[in-house]
């Protein structure tokens, strides 16, 4: 893992790159993750932020050179904006902890941002061990990513510190908060969206059930669109009764697994 210096780096110079990894026990995965990213050069640190109190992860994290960071509560849009703030790298990596991120795509990432007029970006998607009759949505999903449809947080989101610094970050929401970046990044300037494609675990997949899963997820994306508020759509994700004024307008949140139109 390259070290930051103190000084600016030269315009022509690679970008030194902060990966950002929001964390709810997630310990088994940062055990695959972690040690992948030590290995890179490009990789200019790894913060880890976690809002689950798991000593496992942050064992991991001291183990391969990760800075750890704690969060009080669960919510990715503020675990995200926490490690932005601690972060002193030129390019942000915003990394869930169950993805695949390799040399060959921190390579994609530099040369893309050799381009002055590319402010960000993601990658493209596929999965592992996913049901063969949901293979198409890989393609639909990579027709709707290049055609301007939503970057979503499994697909390492990266962006110029400066514009995620101008764009204020992430919407510390209950829900649909990799959405609402994806909009705002996309309205500020030109994105990238790039191969090799990311591998995002199908655990929940098979554990739920295919067709289940990818369904629900569908439908809540089309609520969001639509218009229901996040707090409305978490409560009904999670089966959560409705709660006070002040407990709706919370963005603190419940443990949860990562919800997605795959």
């Amino acid at each position: 893992m390259a070290e930051i210096p103190g000084s600016v780096a030269p315009a022509d110079a690679a970008p030194r790159i902060s990966v950002i990894i929001p964390s709810w026990r997630d310990a088994e995965n940062l055990g695959v993750l972690l040690p992948k990213l030590a290995q890179f050069e490009s990789v200019a640190e790894i913060i880890v932020v976690d809002a689950s109190g798991d000593d496992a992860s942050e064992r991991f994290a001291g183990e391969y050179g990760a800075r750890f960071l704690k969060c009080g509560a669960p919510n990715r849009g503020a675990q995200m904006n926490l490690g932005a703030r601690a972060a002193r790298g030129d390019v942000l990596i915003f990394q869930h902890a169950d993805t695949a991120l390799d040399e060959a795509h921190l390579r994609e990432v530099g040369a893309a941002l050799r381009d002055p007029r590319i402010i960000g970006g993601a990658f493209y998607r596929k999965f592992d061990r996913r049901h063969p009759r949901l293979r198409w949505l890989e393609h639909v999903a990579r027709f709707l990513t290049r055609n301007g449809g939503s970057l979503y947080g499994d697909q390492s989101v990266f962006v110029r510190r400066e514009v995620f610094e101008r764009l204020q970050g992430f919407a510390e929401i209950p829900l649909m908060e990799d959405m609402e970046f994806s909009r705002r990044l996309r309205a500020a300037g030109k994105i990238a969206v790039l191969d090799p494609p990311v591998q995002t675990s199908a655990r929940r997949h098979e554990r739920e059930g295919a067709w289940k899963t990818s369904l629900k997820n569908g439908l809540f994306i089309l609520l969001y669109r639509l218009g229901v508020s996040p707090q409305r759509l978490h409560r009904w994700y999670y089966g959560l009764a409705p709660s006070s004024q002040n407990e709706r307008t919370r963005t603190a949140v419940v443990p949860r697994e990562e919800k997605r139109a795959e």
